[in-house]
């Protein structure tokens, strides 16, 4: 069980990506040596990796097939620090026993990442990376729809996956997007997936989109649903969306 120290130290590397032990002592108030502790049991369990003067976070499973395999790499690298932090915010938002659906991309696999201290959470998933890095954790029940994979973003869709999805309900869903366009909607480059993420957005009780400020303005050419139909979207800073016309709240990470 960790501490809350614990806790706030590991957020805050969630957040930044790493951590000094002296920016963590300035902080937190405290010594020097408590955080070297915290830092070295959170490292026994696996939550960090201590470096020289701090800490960065654990690299996700790479699977040795894909090692070299530079797209969904190249993908995760772009808008890093503000998918860690919308991850960071989304997760946040889950509690211990809700049944959560995770779409395929990037900015979802971040928060499938920071869920990893929630308890009792089933995760259902279309993207094969999401369950393999959430797949040690016993405390956890991982569903992964059927379907035909796309390699590129380790997504899994077509009727089979819909179909499944459509076998279940979900306290929330956490959608990825490729645009956000207060007339076209929300749409994304990848047909198929639209298709299950319409579905995993049908079967939820509360409807959440993931994106950073990059994906504002831009009209993709599939459409996934439009604004009306979610609860919130939950961007970075720089984000300018006016979404005063809708009954949809912004949060900025």
């Amino acid at each position: 069980m960790l501490t809350k120290r614990s806790m706030k130290i590991l957020q805050q590397l969630l957040r930044d990506g790493e951590v000094t032990v002296e920016r963590l002592a300035k902080r937190f108030k405290m010594s020097s040596a408590t955080i070297r502790r915290e830092l070295t049991n959170l490292e026994r369990v696996g939550l960090l990796r201590r470096t020289h003067g701090g800490a960065i976070q654990v690299e996700p499973m790479l699977y040795e097939p894909f090692r070299y395999l530079d797209h969904f790499r190249d993908q995760e690298m772009f808008q890093a620090a503000e998918k860690r932090r919308i991850g960071l915010v989304a997760a946040e938002m889950i509690k211990d026993g809700e049944v959560v659906a995770l779409g395929a991309g990037t900015t979802t696999t971040q928060v499938g990442r920071n869920i990893r201290h929630r308890k009792g959470i089933t995760v259902v998933t279309n993207a094969i990376n999401i369950a393999m890095e959430l797949s040690h954790r016993p405390d956890l029940k991982i569903i992964v729809i059927g379907g035909v994979l796309e390699s590129a973003s380790f997504a899994l869709s077509g009727p089979s996956g819909i179909s499944a999805v459509g076998d279940m309900f979900y306290d929330k869903v956490f959608i990825g997007v490729d645009g956000i366009d207060p007339e076209y909607g929300l749409t994304t480059n990848h047909a198929e997936q639209a298709a299950v993420h319409r579905a995993m957005l049908r079967q939820s009780h509360r409807k959440i989109i993931v994106a950073d400020h990059t994906k504002v303005g831009k009209i993709c050419n599939s459409v996934i649903t439009s604004i009306p139909n979610v609860d919130l979207i939950i961007s970075d800073k720089k984000a300018c969306l006016d979404l005063s016309a809708f009954s949809v709240t912004l949060v900025r990470a």
